[in-house]
């Protein structure tokens, strides 16, 4: 099997295979650090009864990189992305145990919230750095293939910890929202510390930058940051083909964030009953790991498939593939129409973002890939934000709009019709002074 034979040839990579487990260790525990803190406090299933309350919820979990990454990311061109990831995830393990404490002392609702912001924050830069590591460890034509295995073994790793926190809270429904928090928490804490150990393993100056800053000068590059990160917007701009996956990704991504806030509405009201929170959190636990085995099958069937399409037609195609899966939900809120649609759509989503991330990678040279992948991230959380604050808008009280899920058919079809024309190969690189 292709994949099979793949993923042979990238493990046998030192460097992938060790990036790799950094990455599956790192976002496991993000998926049970999200259900012990997003699900016990920002999307508590007894006051999240509304697409207005989700909205507000997304909103407070992705703002805060949204904000951030412009004054950070820049960082991972000019700091040694290993150090990034190893000094990240423990400063992450500290924020998790500060947490815990919190949470043992009673501590005011505010002071929690903080804390988790900022372990959120910390989470996203370090998947941008992940990402801009990749093209150093794996040969230019293996790209498409890393991308399709790390990144998307990464999201199921993240659905099956959210998964187990949420089959924990179904099966244990008498159990504060403190205790359950705190059991996942301190999953998430140990995951976090063995990513950082798993880090150390990796070469110090293997994930690059080539050129990274011998030392700190904080003031300095801060007042540098936004010049740089301006820079980056022009050039991938002038690249063309970068800017153009970027914005397709992020227009996938909205799409897909409006039917993720139906999901939670339709787990409550349609799927479940509205006086049980618990139950209704046990079904949408159901629906994600539906809409990871999509992103699993996604990993798969990629790279089988890139001999065959081009990854501009592969997009293209992984966009009518989401319009079909949202068609169900067009046609049906069933449990049937529901899981199905999730599986689809997760695997057009998860695929087009696999030749997305190529893409960019391989048409952006390395000293600017740090920022262009934070770019891409701030794309990403805007679109999610913004899907957010649409569904909050547009959804009735229980997620299910027959012709808003038809409306959501049209524009992927209008995405793949753009895209469809947009062009194949990058221009050439501009220099600094030529974007000025």
């Amino acid at each position: 099997m292709s994949f099979a034979r793949d993923l042979s040839h990238l493990w046998r990579a030192q460097g992938f295979r060790r990036l790799t487990y950094v990455r599956l260790l790192s976002q496991g525990g993000d998926g049970m650090f999200q259900v012990g803190i997003a699900a016990a406090f920002f999307f508590d299933p007894t006051t999240a009864t509304t697409p207005g309350a989700i909205a507000a919820g997304f909103a407070v979990l992705l703002a805060p990189f949204t904000i951030v990454g412009p004054f950070v990311g820049p960082l991972i061109d000019r700091w040694q992305r290993q150090r990034i990831l190893m000094f990240g995830n423990l400063v992450r393990l500290s924020l998790v145990g500060a947490i815990c404490g919190l949470l043992l002392m009673d501590a005011a609702t505010w002071s929690l919230y903080l804390v988790a912001l900022l372990t959120l924050s910390v989470n996203r830069f370090l998947l941008a750095a992940m990402t801009a590591g990749i093209p150093r460890v794996v040969a230019p034509e293996d790209l498409l293939t890393a991308n399709a295995i790390m990144p998307t073994l990464g999201t199921v790793a993240a659905a099956v910890g959210g998964a187990i926190g949420g089959i924990v809270t179904f099966l244990l429904p008498d159990v504060s929202d403190a205790g359950l928090a705190f059991s996942a928490l301190v999953g998430s804490g140990i995951a976090f510390g063995l990513s950082a150990w798993a880090t150390v393993l990796i070469g110090h100056f293997q994930l690059g930058p080539v050129d990274p800053l011998e030392r700190l000068r904080l003031i300095a590059q801060v007042r540098e940051l936004g010049r740089e990160l301006g820079f980056a917007v022009r050039y991938l701009h002038a690249r063309v083909t970068p800017f153009q996956a970027l914005g397709v990704m992020a227009a996938q991504r909205l799409l897909y964030g409006i039917m993720f806030v139906a999901s939670i509405l339709i787990s409550r009201h349609v799927l479940g009953d509205p006086d049980k929170p618990e139950e209704a959190l046990g079904v949408f636990t159901i629906v994600v790991a539906f809409a990871a085995v999509g992103f699993g099958a996604a990993a798969v069937l990629t790279p089988v498939f890139k001999e065959r399409f081009s990854r501009h037609s592969w997009i293209v195609l992984c966009l009518i593939i989401g319009a079909a899966g949202q068609a169900l939900l067009a046609v049906s809120s069933a449990p049937w129409a529901l899981l199905s649609a999730a599986v689809i759509v997760s695997f057009a989503v998860q695929g087009g973002k696999i030749a997305v991330d190529t893409i960019v990678q391989r048409d952006t040279e390395d000293g600017v890939r740090g920022r262009a992948f934070t770019l891409y991230d701030m794309a990403y959380n805007v679109a999610f934000i913004s899907s957010a604050v649409i569904g909050g808008l547009v959804l009735p009280d229980d997620g299910y709009s027959r012709p808003l899920m038809a409306a959501l058919v049209v524009v992927y079809l209008l995405v793949a019709l753009v895209f469809s024309r947009a062009p194949r190969q990058a221009s050439p690189a501009p220099t600094l002074s030529s974007t000025n």
